[in-house]
């Protein structure tokens, strides 16, 4: 039989699966890797712990296939932003700034007055906000510039590993799009952000599609996979996007992994919401996707469980949550565990729990964890919807999709059908799609879409629920305006 395999480079792992010509996942491996943050703000991981760990994972997901099984080809999904600086040799000259690092609010000031914030929307369709990459070169050129002095070319993580398995360098435009230095309606590298930056062109890899064949596995490199064709990949949100279906005009999708994303399909190139959200280019040929971003979605709920639930799983931390009624008895939770992206963009800002007396059970505060990153979600989806989007129905991926209970608070609180399907993989299955269509097996991600992804459930607003969560959403949206002050104040103590 026949297999393509996704690979997903996450942020706390990597996540390797081989699907048949049916789209049915056939074997899946997941290995991890450290996260550092040696100071508050900074967040950063070894290249070639990637490398390490994708390796180890392709070499078990082989031997998890049948012996006569033929693998055709695979791509990529991978975190986007996180900086990746090659020497000479193409050897990484330090270790990755990644997405979620928010050391670089300075950087973003000197890009906007030395672009234009007008002009910086107009090419980049997007806003200079910390977790971009063009911050973090300006941060390394500044801070270490004898290292800056040194570097050949900048890649993106995914781009870096399959650059290790491969030996080509490029880069594709759903990732590219997330630098900050690329014009998305002309998809090319600009000259003018980088020329007003001081960033020399040289350093921008190649630009390709993300159904592109880049090349194959280097030969002997892992066993079973010799010369497999490898096409490029995509951005991990693009990929969700395509594993989830989100193809078509009038397509939506929660993705709720470490971070959480509303994403919304748009053949349009010229929007851009005013930067309240962002815009990137799709992996689907020719077409674009809006986002708004949650940096603490699922990172807050493991910060909880590590630190007040040791020991529990997930579906032991969340078994009783409907015992407490919608509200959580009034207390409120704030995601902002690592600063905000949509709508404030704002790396100072911290979390919060509001509200809490002694009537608050471990139980409450899970409820009240889940509903707050469902409400930050929501504030993007409201964007979407204030600015003519029509969502009636959402799919929603990843960690958010594994709870039914959580499934139902999301249609209660975005007051639409929330759809499951029968494949949770998201971006992983994104990459196989990719393959698929790259070896031939399907002529538009679209046929194969229709073909791999059927729904398991659906999931319609509870209409009390709703008047309650549209009521206390209104408060969550003050908490941000209540709370940025006190934030600023606490930053010095902080660091």
């Amino acid at each position: 039989m026949s297999y393509v395999i996704g690979v997903d480079l996450g942020t706390s792992a990597v996540k390797v699966i081989a699907v048949d010509r049916t789209g049915q996942v056939q074997a899946e491996v997941s290995k991890t890797y450290p996260l550092h943050q040696p100071k508050s703000g900074y967040s950063e991981q070894k290249p070639e712990d990637w490398v390490e760990q994708t390796l180890h994972a392709l070499e078990e997901i082989t031997r998890q296939l049948p012996s006569s099984a033929i693998i055709e080809g695979m791509s990529f999904s991978g975190q986007m932003h996180g900086l990746v600086l090659l020497d000479q040799e193409n050897k990484p000259l330090r270790q990755a700034i990644l997405w979620n690092d928010t050391r670089t609010t300075a950087q973003c000031r000197t890009i906007e007055k030395l672009v234009g914030k007008k002009r910086l929307l107009e090419i980049t369709h997007n806003p200079a906000l910390e977790g971009f990459t063009l911050p973090k070169l300006l941060w390394v050129k500044e801070n270490e510039p004898d290292l800056y002095a040194r570097t050949k070319v900048f890649l993106l993580p995914k781009d870096y590993v399959r650059y290790r398995l491969t030996g080509e360098l490029q880069m594709e435009y759903s990732d590219a799009a997330g630098t900050l230095m690329m014009d998305i309606s002309g998809k090319k590298w600009s000259e003018e952000v980088a020329s007003k930056t001081n960033i020399s062109l040289s350093l921008c890899p190649p630009l390709i599609e993300s159904t592109a064949k880049v090349g194959n596995i280097t030969k002997g490199l892992v066993k079973g996979l010799d010369n497999v064709e490898v096409f490029a990949g995509g951005a991990d949100n693009a990929c969700g996007a395509i594993g989830a279906g989100i193809l078509r005009n009038g397509k939506t999708l929660c993705s709720i992994g470490t971070s959480g994303v509303i994403l919304s399909y748009e053949d349009r190139n010229q929007l851009d919401f005013d930067g309240k959200v962002h815009f990137f280019n799709h992996s689907k040929p020719g077409a674009y996707y809006t986002m708004g971003v949650t940096l603490s979605a699922g990172q807050s709920l493991n910060w909880f469980r590590d630190q007040f639930a040791e020991g529990a799983t997930f579906d032991e931390l969340l078994s009783s949550i409907d015992k407490i009624p919608a509200g959580a008895n009034g207390l409120l939770f704030t995601p902002y565990l690592a600063g905000e992206r949509t709508p404030h963009a704002d790396s100072s800002i911290r979390g919060s729990f509001i509200g809490m007396d002694v009537s608050h059970t471990r139980t409450h505060f899970v409820k009240a964890v889940l509903e707050g990153i469902t409400f930050s979600l929501k504030e993007s989806l409201s964007i979407f919807r204030e600015n003519g989007k029509d969502i009636h129905e959402i799919v929603s991926i990843g960690g958010g999709a594994k709870n039914d209970s959580w499934l139902q608070m999301q249609a209660d609180i975005f007051d639409a059908t929330v759809v499951k399907h029968e494949s949770e993989e998201g971006p992983a299955l994104g990459a196989a799609m990719l393959a698929a269509v790259g070896c031939n097996w399907f002529s538009t991600l679209e046929s194969c879409s229709d073909s791999f992804i059927k729904v398991k459930e659906r999931f319609t607003p509870n209409q009390a629920n709703v008047k309650v969560y549209r009521k206390l959403f209104s408060i969550y949206q003050s908490v941000y305006v209540q709370t940025k002050e006190l934030s600023e104040q606490l930053k010095s103590i902080r660091q």
